[in-house]
């Protein structure tokens, strides 16, 4: 897909500040560390569409950026900063939650996982949510470029055995700043969004 248009278009807490529920969205879910914005900017070649930050848990929004005015993209916030009070976790995980919950136009939502280490129990915990509420349960596992290709295997060993998931097929090793795996992703992304290829 030719990116025309990617831009925020809007930034929300609260279903009230959300857009319209005109276009189609994939959302990404993922700890706080694991390079959601990075995913974000490299899928549609930007550098700084989505702000991408040193300091982990500072996104504490629902950023959506429209995409060709097609589809969007969706950034929720991230979970599992454990510098962060009790009190602020459960603020995120109530907008997450508020969103996941009430978006009719909410079509799939993707789970981000670092490849390098073992999803965390919060980890599980989202994708057997995402997995009750009926979505098809699709892993970026981001990094990949920090460790050698002959490893992918066993770490993708270990992120199907920790989440459970069926089919290896659900788990796609991806690298922001080489961009590997990227045909892949929106292969899949036009799939689920129902555009052909040359769209």
């Amino acid at each position: 897909m030719k990116i025309i248009k990617a831009e925020l278009e809007k930034v929300a807490v609260r279903p009230n500040q959300y857009p319209k529920t005109d276009l189609p969205e994939i959302a990404f879910a993922g700890r706080s560390n694991v390079g959601k914005s990075s995913f974000i900017n490299s899928l549609v070649n930007r550098k700084n569409l989505a702000r991408t930050s040193g300091k982990p848990g500072k996104t504490r929004t629902i950023n959506f950026y429209n995409i060709n005015d097609k589809f969007r993209l969706v950034d929720l916030p991230g979970y599992g900063y454990a510098q962060v009070s009790k009190e602020e976790k459960e603020k995120w995980g109530h907008i997450i939650e508020e969103y996941l919950n009430t978006r009719e136009n909410l079509v799939e939502v993707v789970q981000l996982v670092d490849i390098r280490h073992s999803p965390t129990e919060q980890d599980l915990m989202m994708y057997n949510w995402l997995k009750t509420y009926g979505f098809k349960g699709l892993v970026i596992a981001t990094k990949a470029d920090k460790i050698t290709k002959n490893k992918y295997p066993s770490y993708i060993k270990t992120i199907k055995n920790k989440l459970e998931i069926k089919d290896n097929n659900l788990i796609i090793p991806y690298s922001s700043p080489k961009k590997l795996n990227i045909d892949k992703v929106w292969s899949e992304f036009y799939k689920i969004l129902g555009i052909k290829k040359e769209q």
